[in-house]
């Protein structure tokens, strides 16, 4: 079964995006990647999951081939963004599997459109609740941007790196997406993404889903305070947290055999 590459075009620009049909009855999976990936890193899920079910990727606003893309989008806008493409293709009743960004976008989906979601799958995400986050963290993602211009092309590459995968695979998979961009190019995408979801989170919605979710987070995931929001964020929803073995923050890349698994089996649990 191919997989096909469409375009989606917005009033701020052009998202690509990619599908494998299964059939008209089938389940569909929708893979949101992280800030600063593309599509290929769900290359190990869309081709585990396409022989089984409906697939969708995309690389976001402003993110791989969706470039350029001016950085005036907010978080809501990528959910709209999201909306329009799956009813584009048909795609009802989506299980929505977002790894890091990707679960922001995918949590500010389910606040704006409450019911169409059949499923939640947090990969390496953390929760948009206002409560949870202390204010010294939300100033912090607002002003990531002079940050990370302060670290050398190279440092960051390498440390990004590094710090997101265990693997040479997911390692390699992240360098390759970073040299996409030039740094100053990286660095604003960086920079206004934390910013819309400060932004998002000082908006100070419920953010409570509407269906059944699933937290997977890599064992040695040292991204910030990801596995504590994590840990919050499971006991304020009563959903369950699975740690990934010999993964760390891009887990769906380190240990892809694992994460199918999880996938699969919360999907036949919903009745999918």
């Amino acid at each position: 079964m191919s997989t096909e590459d469409k375009t989606y075009r917005t009033q701020q620009g052009e998202i690509r995006y990619w599908i494998a049909h299964q059939g008209h009855d089938a389940p569909w999976l929708v893979f949101l990647p992280g800030l600063t990936a593309d599509h290929t890193l769900f290359d190990a899920q869309m081709a585990h999951f396409k022989g089984k079910a409906n697939c969708l990727t995309w690389d976001a606003p402003a993110h791989g081939l969706s470039r350029p893309y001016p950085l005036g989008f907010s978080l809501d806008d990528c959910a709209e963004a999201l909306h329009g493409i799956l009813e584009a293709e048909g795609a009802a009743r989506p299980v929505l599997v977002g790894q890091s960004f990707g679960g922001y976008v995918a949590q500010a989906y389910l606040a704006l459109y409450p019911g169409e979601a059949s499923g939640f799958v947090s990969i390496d995400s953390s929760p948009l609740q206002r409560r949870l986050y202390e204010g010294w963290e939300l100033w912090t993602l607002k002003h990531a941007e002079g940050m990370f211009r302060c670290i050398p092309w190279n440092a960051l590459v390498k440390w990004s790196a590094d710090g997101n995968a265990l693997t040479q695979a997911g390692r390699g998979n992240m360098r390759e997406m970073m040299l996409a961009y030039g740094k100053r190019e990286y660095c604003a995408l960086v920079g206004h993404s934390y910013r819309i979801a400060a932004d998002a989170i000082l908006a100070d919605r419920p953010y409570a889903a509407d269906c059944p979710v699933l937290l997977l987070c890599g064992e040695k995931d040292a991204t910030g305070y990801v596995k504590r929001y994590c840990r919050e964020w499971s006991r304020s929803l009563g959903a369950p947290l699975v740690w990934v073995p010999d993964a760390a923050h891009n887990s769906n890349v380190d240990n892809p055999e694992f994460v199918n698994a999880q996938i699969e089996r919360f999907a036949g649990r919903i009745g999918l």
